[in-house]
């Protein structure tokens, strides 16, 4: 995949960045977008640059804004070269029953984790379609298959993107492009450790206690999910051997889906 050009969406942190990361070390240019610290940002960037030898750069589009996502796609084609690989992983989360779910937390979950998947998506395909190949990853979740309560908005989002990722692959199918989505259980990113400490709060319990809870509640491995493990994964969704794979939505759940 040496000299492909990649949009990480919310990578500059947690499962996005080990994403890029492994993009990266695989030969890819990688357009860094996200939330954080300027400084910490850059140094990011610049550490990952550094230790790949491939382009790294960095677009703080607004993901909620298609006018700014639209500027990182066309950035990415100017900076990079082109807008072979798209990976939609930005997201937020907010939990609540449903008779009480703010109105404008429903709207926010649904603006970043489901309608800016179908922006980046429809803005990114032309120019894979241009360059006669593209590979689109979106990041779901466990979430995009079960349910669970409390969280309409990011189950319904979630289920939305594994539905978009149907979609788009029968779209593609007679082309160099295949899309699928990766739907991991719990990864312990910042979002999970929120939930961790809700729960330690609400029990009583130390915040490794909640961690135990949390996994043995839905988990079978009781292991958290490596993020570096979805980073390989989708190293191989856009590699050639990985050509005949589309329309897929893969869970990586240590077992949650199997019951």
């Amino acid at each position: 995949m040496k000299g492909k050009c990649a949009i990480v969406t919310g990578s500059t942190s947690g499962i996005g960045l080990a994403i890029a990361t492994a993009l990266a070390e695989s030969g890819v240019n990688v357009m860094l977008n996200g939330l954080g610290d300027a400084q910490e940002i850059e140094s990011t960037r610049a550490a990952l640059e550094g230790a790949s030898g491939v382009k790294i750069r960095y677009h703080g589009a607004d993901m909620t804004k298609p006018d700014e996502i639209a500027d990182l796609v066309d950035a990415t084609e100017k900076e990079l070269g082109g807008v072979d690989i798209v990976v939609n992983n930005a997201g937020i989360q907010h939990t609540s029953p449903i008779e009480s779910f703010p109105a404008d937390r429903w709207d926010a979950v649904i603006a970043i984790n489901l309608t800016a998947v179908f922006h980046l998506t429809r803005l990114a395909l032309p120019k894979m379609r241009a360059r006669g190949w593209g590979r689109v990853v979106n990041i779901a979740s466990v979430h995009g298959l079960v349910g669970s309560v409390h969280k309409a908005a990011y189950v319904a989002a979630k289920h939305g993107v594994v539905g978009l990722t149907k979609v788009v692959a029968l779209e593609c199918a007679e082309e160099n492009i295949t899309v699928n989505a990766i739907c991991p259980g719990w990864v312990r990113t910042t979002l999970v450790e929120k939930q961790i400490d809700a729960l330690a709060r609400a029990n009583g319990q130390s915040k490794d206690q909640a961690a135990v809870a949390l996994l043995s509640e839905k988990q079978p491995s009781k292991k958290f999910v490596e993020a570096s493990a979805l980073g390989a994964l989708t190293v191989y969704l856009c590699s050639d051997a990985a050509a005949a794979v589309t329309g897929m939505s893969l869970p990586v759940d240590g077992g949650w889906t199997a019951r």
